[in-house]
């Protein structure tokens, strides 16, 4: 008899259960979002069911994958993107509205925007990952679409070392088109973006001339050296040698460390001056990094690590701007870092690790660029634009891909594509400025790229 309660009971809640089924789940419904639910889970069941784990290169791209997320975190997020993390939240926090408006704002002197723009990219020498928070910083600030693009292509275009190493390694020819094609595109590039969506870019304008001018805190003086101790340590951290021992960036590549310590050490006395930071908190952070580096002296990273979490933990704790300057840091990391490590996976199962082997073969690389056609330009572009390459890790690819029967003009194309994109950089672009604006970005690179490969391959300079 209790039973028979039971399912009485149940097959009452299920008929009270089905006119809510049937109203959430009626074809209005279905037309609008939940067909799009089903596709994707049949997507990834269909994925799941069929992938090829047998495959000896499908194993490999896996493990290539896997590879260069783990070289990235080694190489990269630390020295790289941390530092730049904070100076983004600096950006947002230290820096006024009025300040980005006057130099980079959609209405803005479009000479001293771009001008500045490029000779700031110049200045950091970062790759196409580490530019995308500084990016993502002075353009929630206000920056107009113009100047924030052609900072975004020029960070990691205009790299002096770069430049100077392609000169040596694949020859001065190209080395001045390299130099010459990354400062003219980063100009052109962020002019064609401004004016395709120039509507826009006027109602940005129109609304920036109704926010008031708010009084900076300190002078712009102190604000800029300030921001010159914390870009010291991002380039220094990174800095890389050229390979040759008797050179002067061999020079400064061996004491890197001593004045990566030395541009800390003067942004600690800023806090102190500057930014009402209790001097005591410094020297608490600085303590466990002293330690660090007399108990490991070989192991710099470890030291930079230890002196990032004494760092993170005395701007987190404190109740003023610091305080701000952390939780704006914060905010960057949380939507720039997953896409971007998912792309690197991504790029990593299709391309390889540079000197390894994705999903795509190597051997159609080597064949689609070969000689100067229109076809190995335009696909030299799109590699380049999709491939990671590290900081003046794109020479030494290019140079063996050259001596495998690369064009001249494909790799000039490569290499005004490359450092400046890739996959995981398109991912974190269209979450700053939307999926229409990236795709107009990447498409005006890539064909620049090509035209520009195509020019330089016809010369024979």
């Amino acid at each position: 008899m209790n039973l028979f309660k039971s399912n009485n009971s149940e097959i009452s809640f299920f008929k009270r259960l089905t006119p809510k089924l049937s109203q959430k789940f009626t074809l209005g419904a279905w037309a609008g979002g939940e067909w799009k639910k089903l596709l994707l889970i049949v997507a990834v069941f269909l994925g799941c069911f069929y992938v090829p784990i047998a495959s000896a290169s499908f194993r490999n791209a896996l493990i290539e994958s896997v590879a260069l997320v783990k070289w990235y975190a080694q190489e990269h997020v630390l020295l790289c993107l941390i530092p730049a993390f904070f100076i983004a939240g600096g950006v947002a926090v230290f820096v006024t509205h009025g300040s980005v408006m006057k130099y980079l704002g959609a209405s803005a002197n479009k000479f001293v925007a771009y001008s500045v723009a490029s000779v700031s990219g110049a200045i950091l020498a970062v790759c196409s990952c580490t530019v995308l928070p500084l990016f993502a910083g002075i353009y929630r600030m206000g920056a107009g679409l113009g100047p924030a693009t052609a900072f975004l292509y020029s960070g990691p275009a205009i790299n002096v070392l770069a430049i100077v190493l392609t000169a040596k390694v694949l020859g001065v020819e190209i080395g001045i088109a390299r130099a010459v094609g990354a400062i003219v595109f980063s100009v052109i590039i962020g002019l064609l973006m401004h004016f395709i969506f120039r509507k826009a870019e006027s109602a940005k304008a129109a609304a920036q001339m109704n926010i008031p001018t708010e009084a900076a805190p300190r002078s712009l003086w102190k604000t800029v050296l300030y921001f010159a101790s914390m870009i010291g340590i991002l380039v220094f951290a990174n800095w890389s040698g050229s390979g040759d021992p008797g050179s002067g960036w061999a020079a400064v590549y061996s004491v890197k460390w001593w004045i990566t310590t030395g541009f800390a050490a003067v942004l600690g006395v800023f806090l102190v001056l500057w930014f009402r930071m209790a001097w005591w908190k410094i020297l608490v952070a600085a303590i466990p990094a002293a330690v660090a580096a007399v108990v490991f002296p070989s192991l710099p990273v470890v030291i930079f690590a230890i002196g990032i979490v004494g760092f993170s933990l005395m701007t987190s704790t404190d109740k003023g701007e610091a305080g701000e300057w952390f939780s704006s840091t914060w905010v960057f990391t949380k939507q720039i870092l997953p896409p971007l490590l998912v792309g690197v996976l991504v790029a990593g199962f299709l391309l390889g690790r540079p000197g390894g082997e994705g999903i795509i073969p190597q051997d159609w690389i080597y064949r689609a660029v070969g000689g100067n056609s229109v076809q190995a330009n335009f696909f030299a572009s799109i590699a380049g634009a999709f491939m990671y390459f590290a900081t003046l890790t794109e020479v030494p690819i290019l140079k063996g891909l050259m001596d495998n029967g690369m064009g001249r003009g494909p790799a000039l194309a490569l290499l005004l594509a490359g450092p400046a994109l890739s996959l995981p950089n398109m991912l974190v672009i269209r979450t700053v400025i939307g999926t229409k604006k990236t795709l107009v970005y990447i498409s005006l690179v890539v064909v620049m790229a090509t035209i520009s490969g195509i020019i330089f391959g016809a010369i024979g300079l």
